[in-house]
């Protein structure tokens, strides 16, 4: 099984310091939506973990949650692909969980579900937070520049993390 796995606010759609709390709040990034689909199309399975503390701080509801991810679907599904499974973490940074990035409980979530190891596994993220969960559970970290990936390239990256301008590049990358 060829796996990517992808942080969504930042990486798949633009991200808000002040949340994305609908889903007309919730906007594709040029070429995201395009390069799950080349990728679904070209034998990838996507999934997606993301941090979703905005349900913890009462900022927007599941049902909310599952709104956006409906669209992220259908507008894959509208250029030929698949997304796979979509996994969150509704939790604040001082709940203590063990799936909250950098916690690495979504990618191992995520490895159960499709009975795969993780070691080699692309996970393409836009934090530091991302990067440090794909290290946990021996993923390649890979970041993107949109989101808050220049922020994040302004720091030291953990070695062997591979940069892409986003998305879009990633897939070109992988599609040959």
């Amino acid at each position: 099984m060829k796996l990517l796995i992808l942080d969504r606010d930042g990486v798949i759609n633009y991200d808000s310091d002040a949340y994305i709390k609908n889903l007309d709040e919730w906007r594709p990034l040029p070429g995201a939506v395009d390069a799950i689909a080349r990728l679904s199309k070209a034998g990838w399975t996507i999934a997606v973990a993301t941090n979703q503390s905005g349900l913890a701080r009462g900022y927007f509801d599941q049902a909310a949650l599952d709104a956006m991810h409906e669209r992220l679907r259908q507008l894959v599904a509208e250029q030929g692909g698949e997304l796979g499974l979509i996994v969150h973490c509704p939790h604040g940074p001082d709940d203590g969980c063990d799936c909250r990035k950098p916690k690495p409980g979504m990618l191992q979530q995520i490895a159960a579900h499709y009975g795969v190891s993780l070691a080699g596994v692309w996970f393409v993220g836009d934090s530091s937070g991302d990067l440090k969960a794909a290290l946990a559970v021996d993923c390649q970290p890979v970041l993107v520049k949109t989101g808050k990936g220049l922020l994040t390239l302004a720091q030291p990256l953990p070695a062997g993390t591979l940069v892409f301008d986003d998305l879009a590049a990633v897939a070109s990358q992988l599609i040959h």
